[in-house]
């Protein structure tokens, strides 16, 4: 990085405990005491390791996590959002599911259009390799803890379409699957039966720790 390029005066922006001055190098990966100037991200690590290193030399995390960890367990049982994303015949399942007859917010279920604000993804029908990435993508952009259901025989292992040559033979070919719910299409009991089922898995599971790895 050229001088011209760091605005204000450099040796301003040297943090406490800094081991250069330098403002050709300063800039773009600073050492161990340059908090100064460190980018957004660098700044978000610096931060998360030192609460995560007091927490851990003090014994603050196990106290912590031993008080939060069935509260937040509480809130992912009870409040699972899934991604409103629709594949084919099950998807009008998962839609009955639903509406006023079967009404699964009840349990908690509230579907949701972004993955940003999703933490469970229903595989409701086959996936063929065009849409396969794009499902992947959906996949990895929701945040952690997250869980997936693969909804009737398409979803399992590729369905009457199993020897196509463009269909994947499974979800869980290339997204971990938590929950695998047979039929040809689901009835929308047996979805909420799913959700009951995955339920009982993230209560047995880790997630609601607050402060982890």
């Amino acid at each position: 990085m050229s001088r011209q390029q760091v605005r204000g005066n450099p040796r301003m922006r040297r943090g406490l405990g800094s081991r250069t001055s330098d403002p050709t190098t300063m800039m773009e990966d600073p050492p161990s005491g340059d908090w100064l100037t460190l980018r957004s991200d660098q700044f978000l690590k610096w931060v998360d390791d030192a609460v995560y290193n007091i927490a851990e030399q003090t014994g603050i995390r196990d106290v912590v996590n031993r008080v939060t960890r069935p509260i937040f367990n509480w809130a992912l049982r009870y409040s699972p959002w899934p991604l409103h994303f629709g594949i084919m015949c099950c998807a009008l399942e998962m839609g009955a599911a639903g509406g006023p007859d079967h009404d699964s917010e009840r349990m908690g279920v509230v579907y949701r259009s972004s993955p940003r604000q999703c933490d469970i993804l229903i595989v409701n029908g086959p996936v063929c390799e065009k849409l396969r990435p794009k499902l992947k993508t959906l996949y990895e952009q929701m945040a952690d803890p997250k869980w997936v259901i693969a909804m009737g025989e398409c979803a399992i292992g590729g369905g009457p379409y199993w020897d196509s040559y463009s269909v994947v033979a499974g979800a869980d070919t290339f997204i971990p699957v938590d929950v695998y719910i047979p039929g040809c299409p689901v009835r929308p009991e047996a979805l909420m039966h799913g959700f009951l089922t995955l339920q009982k898995k993230i209560r047995e599971q880790e997630p609601g720790y607050f402060l982890r790895r």
